[in-house]
């Protein structure tokens, strides 16, 4: 039993801290709307950059990447996350002009280019998006907590979903990205230091790969066209990802987004090798786990490192889930108010005032999701719809809307319908997975890049004027 009380303290011990966290830097901190949704506009590199990895590393990219690896994919699961740190490489050029627009929101920007139909559209699919995204962040915080504690998982749902919450609505993107900055050092620091205890008490690295069939090894097993599927997947949502794009504005300079772009992906590579070798190494050694291998990394990590580095990992689990779950809340509930509320309300609020209502958003939207999640909708399933409603429409309206200067508002329109109407599409002929090698978010969002470029090439030849500038300034 002392392999489960020392992890929960430990993970007990992380959990109050995000509170006090979020109650501190809502005191000491928030003083405007700024403050609160953008952080003041005043981060630094390894706050935006440690921020941005934090959002991409979820449960996904740690026990799912584990049992990926233990399972068919071996070591070529590896590229699950190192497909989104390449992507991360392009994202550096789109980083500084998401900075220069000075916006709170995506839609914000949308609508400065293409109107306010297109702005309302790209909102309310990325709000419902977001919805999703938190009620599985969620969901994967309460099942790690009730692993941990033997109580009920919704039980534990609740718990994981009230500290989200808490330091969340008190501190805002301050705390958001303060505690991302945490959680994901806990990650990298915590799987950094157990994977040298796992592999020891599996025999070395030569006993786990002896005990390994040949294909296992292959760092390409999954093919090119999957792994190059996975890098345009991972753009495509980074570009059109509204947690993503957050970040960026909350740096302090054009070139600090810039890069904090290339500093994630350095720190994004280094996270796809530790839950890869203990996939691996649980395969070699426990080879007939259940589920296959859903607990792969805590299974071999428990049997072959001290309690309190099982505590590390646990705590590192939750983080990267809740890392996740706080910046899709807030990126929610800022939409809600700056995107819908206060446009359509047509109400003049206070900065007080502001704050209050969307902290008043962040605990209803996080009650909504926690529903949802108790529902017991697949994890997979939510994230894979998610993804692709929020990106592939407002794609090319808001990402080819920094850079083309001459784009006219057909275009932005009629981009995000496209591309939200071949997302849907892909998604049933696909069932959600590859087809040809394309996933659905990326044929949804190629689908926006041919309309819009269509659009344009017809109205350029009519001579039809550009849309307003994205920046506000009527400069680009």
């Amino acid at each position: 039993m002392e392999l489960q009380i020392v992890p929960l303290i430990i993970v007990a011990g992380y959990l109050t801290g995000m509170m006090l966290i979020g109650f501190i830097v809502g005191k000491l901190q928030i003083k405007d709307s700024s403050d609160y949704m953008l952080a003041g506009r005043r981060m630094g590199l390894f706050m935006v950059a440690f921020s941005l990895s934090a959002n991409n590393i979820g449960g996904g990219s740690t026990t799912g990447l584990a049992q990926k690896a233990y399972g068919e994919w071996g070591m070529s699961a590896i590229w699950y996350v190192l497909a989104a740190s390449i992507a991360m490489i392009p994202l550096a050029y789109f980083a500084p002009r998401i900075r220069k627009t000075m916006a709170v929101t995506i839609p914000e920007v949308v609508g400065r280019r293409f109107g306010g139909v297109s702005s309302s559209l790209t909102a309310v699919l990325s709000v419902l998006s977001l919805f999703c995204l938190t009620s599985s962040q969620i969901a994967a915080s309460g099942s790690v907590v009730a692993s941990l504690t033997g109580i009920p998982t919704n039980v534990a749902l609740l718990i994981a979903g009230a500290v989200v919450i808490i330091y969340t609505t008190f501190g805002g993107m301050i705390a958001d990205q303060v505690s991302d900055l945490i959680q994901f050092t806990i990650i990298l620091v915590g799987l950094a230091i157990a994977t040298p205890f796992v592999i020891q008490g599996c025999g070395g690295w030569a006993a786990v790969s002896a005990a390994l069939p040949p294909v296992q090894l292959s760092f390409t097993k999954i093919g090119w066209v999957t792994i190059i599927g996975y890098i345009f997947n991972y753009f495509c949502t980074f570009l059109a990802g509204p947690e993503m794009v957050s970040r960026f504005e909350t740096a302090k300079s054009e070139e600090t987004a810039k890069q904090a772009a290339w500093l994630s992906a350095v720190l994004m590579a280094a996270m796809s090798i530790f839950p890869t070798i203990l996939g691996l190494a649980a395969l070699a050694t426990m080879p007939d786990l259940e589920n296959g291998g859903a607990g792969a990394m805590m299974a071999v990590t428990s049997a072959h490192a001290p309690a309190v580095i099982v505590g590390m990992i646990s705590a590192a689990i939750i983080c990267a889930t809740m890392s996740s779950a706080d910046s899709n809340l807030l990126c929610m509930s800022t939409m809600i108010m700056n995107d819908l509320y206060l446009k359509y309300s047509g109400k003049r609020l206070g900065e007080k005032q502001i704050i209050t209502y969307t902290r008043c958003c962040n605990v209803v939207s996080a009650v909504i999701a926690m529903v949802i999640a108790m529902a017991g909708v697949p994890i997979v399933t939510m994230n894979t719809f998610a993804f692709g409603i929020r990106c592939a429409g407002p794609f090319a309206a808001y990402g080819l809307g920094l850079v083309v200067p001459k784009a006219t508002r057909n275009s932005g329109v009629l981009s995000l319908l496209g591309g939200t109407v071949g997302f849907c599409f892909w998604q049933y002929l696909s069932g959600g997975g590859f087809k040809f090698g394309i996933l659905p978010v990326v044929f949804g969002c190629a689908v926006s890049v041919v309309v819009f470029f269509a659009v344009n090439l017809i109205e350029w030849g009519r001579g039809v004027e550009p849309a307003p500038s994205a920046y506000g300034d009527g400069k680009h």
